[in-house]
């Protein structure tokens, strides 16, 4: 095995080694060499090669996304590294363990006018659980070092090591992203047949907090005295969160459960389409006494970001006596009305809470378990009868993805779409919601298909795919990876918001009007394309799609740029009735 002779290469190869990085994505450059070196010749870790940085990012936030570890991203100095932002940005919203490592020039070249150098400490200090700025180490003969030099770069190695332990612990003990900044002096090729470092490791604390019978003995208090109690689940990864414990809410006749798509858990008695609920009900003349029907006294919530923007309004106007919420690491107030914050995990709060609740008379969930299966009838009747659309395309996609698949959506319309529809439940969906941009939905679902076994499908719109569409330059995209694209010719979502929708303004810079496809991009990175303009078209290649291949394959689904707001407007109105 071959080594960079640079001892800080070294201690972070083996640092992240030992605590169990298996996964790195680099970019390519001539700064970070020495971690390139290193991190390839290494026989426990799996190197990739991404050239566009933000790609890079997003793929290695997918793979972390999956496997639940820290995965690290290693580029050179310069404007590289601003290209991990949005990547960074959503994993630290969603929770994610990504490891950053820079390469740097030595700070004595920062400000001078050398080339490819910016300002890299703390460049990420608004979205990063830690960043550690290492010190730069010249790599001297024995012979030319005295006792000052000696102790100065033993002190160097001894602040490099606690910092490199430090940012990859946060890593591992919060969940997110952490940067480590490495200045090198040249040359930065030189190699060593053996290690020349032992670095220090410092173990992470994994510990979970536990609350005792005495500290709950209040909420408890509170719980067994409402009649009517909310649970709303937002992002969550599949089998998070144990069955006993969600069939014990399921049964109480005083609780409703709000999940979404992205929740990743179900149930019969469950409320899967929030928006199709309060949808109706805001358009209704009595509104405001339906509302104060639903108003919970307590509001119990667990996972990560919501997408309905219904049900934050509702809650925002309609607020629960008690808020609490159920996360090891952070509460938000999204709700304004947080109360309790109970920092532990979901499993470990239910199996301590649940066994001293107690059931009380209540008909509250047996009356909006009524409304909802009316709901349903209507929502069932709507999709039957609708016109080749979006709203179409996504109804006929979704039966027929095959059990056990990987799903990533895109943002905007195509993971509200997704809300409106029941998914098998051997299915697990992601999405890039800590952020909820349109950027690296393509590079996230790449990184995830490669390390899964179960094959992977992204679906998302036009602009999500245009936009990220480097994602495909690269060696790692397996054959069962499938991508459906539904190609409104522009970013249909905003002619769904308020605002004139008729105006050459309008077309240019909300919407985006534009006539591109994805066919000559399937060309190139070798790709099976397909395409749908009609209902029977989308049907017919549908059937076709998840079919074995020696190929990833592509299908592009064009649907009618000014008839997909309309047909999803009018379904509120429809199911009111």
């Amino acid at each position: 095995m071959k080594y960079s002779k640079i001892p800080v290469a070294q201690s972070i190869v083996a640092l992240c080694a030992a605590k169990n990085i298996k996964h790195v994505v680099i970019s390519p450059g001539s700064r970070n060499a020495p971690l390139t070196i290193g991190f390839t010749n290494h026989p426990e870790i799996k190197a990739y090669s991404i050239v566009d940085e933000r790609c890079a990012a997003f793929f290695a936030l997918g793979i972390a996304q999956q496997i639940k570890q820290p995965v690290a991203v290693i580029c050179t100095s310069g404007s590289a590294l601003l290209n991990y932002y949005p990547a960074i940005a959503e994993a630290y919203y969603s929770d994610i363990p990504l490891v950053v490592i820079s390469a740097d020039r030595p700070i004595e070249r920062i400000d001078i006018g050398d080339g490819q150098t910016i300002r890299q400490k703390n460049v990420f200090g608004n979205h990063i659980l830690y960043s550690a700025n290492l010190y730069s180490e010249l790599v001297l003969e024995k012979e030319v070092l005295d006792k000052k030099l000696l102790q100065k770069q033993f002190e160097s190695r001894r602040h490099n090591e606690r910092e490199i332990n430090l940012a990859l612990n946060s890593a591992l003990e919060n969940n997110g992203p952490v940067h480590i900044n490495v200045p090198f002096y040249e040359p930065l090729y030189a190699l060593e047949e053996s290690e020349i470092t032992d670095p220090v490791e410092i173990l992470p604390d994994l510990s979970l907090r536990e609350y005792s019978k005495e500290a709950l003995k209040p909420y408890l208090e509170l719980w067994n005295s409402a009649k009517r109690k909310m649970v709303i689940v937002g992002v969550m990864p599949p089998n998070n969160v144990e069955q006993q414990y969600l069939d014990l809410l399921a049964e109480d006749p005083t609780v409703i459960i709000f999940t979404e798509t992205t929740s990743n858990i179900h149930h019969p008695e469950f409320f899967t389409r929030i928006d199709t609920l309060i949808g109706p009900i805001e358009k209704s003349e009595d509104a405001a006494q339906q509302f104060k029907a639903l108003q919970p006294d307590i509001l119990l919530t667990f996972g990560g970001m919501i997408v309905s923007k219904k049900i934050k309004s509702f809650l925002r106007n309609y607020q629960p006596k008690q808020h609490w919420h159920i996360d090891p690491k952070k509460a938000y107030n999204t709700f304004f009305c947080l109360n309790k914050h109970f920092e532990t995990s979901v499993n470990s709060f239910f199996q301590k809470f649940l066994p001293a609740t107690i059931s009380v008379n209540s008909d509250y969930a047996s009356h909006w378990k009524t409304i909802n299966e009316q709901r349903k009838k209507r929502h069932d009747l709507y999709v039957s009868q609708i016109p080749y659309s979006d709203f179409k395309a996504v109804q006929s996609i979704v039966p027929l993805i095959p059990k056990d698949y990987n799903v990533q959506l895109g943002n905007s319309s195509t993971v509200r779409y997704a809300q409106l529809f029941n998914w098998d439940a051997s299915q697990s969906i992601f999405c890039n919601r800590g952020t909820s941009g349109i950027d690296g939905s393509v590079s996230t679902a790449v990184g995830a298909a490669l390390v899964k076994k179960q094959p992977t499908i992204l679906i998302c719109g036009d602009l999500s795919f245009i936009y990220d569409s480097n994602a495909l330059w690269n060696n790692y995209i397996p054959s069962n990876f499938r991508i459906i694209v539904i190609n409104n010719s522009g970013g249909g979502i905003f002619r769904i918001l308020p605002g004139n929708k008729n105006t050459d303004n309008f077309d240019t810079y909300f919407e985006t009007v534009h006539d591109l496809n994805a066919k000559s991009l399937c060309e190139m990175y070798s790709f099976e394309y397909a395409m749908a303009q009609d209902s029977n078209q989308m049907t017919a290649e549908l059937k076709k799609f998840f079919k074995p291949s020696e190929k990833p394959k592509l299908l592009e689904i064009f649907t009618p740029r000014k008839l997909n707001d309309e047909i999803l407007l009018e379904y509120f109105d429809f199911i009111k009735s």
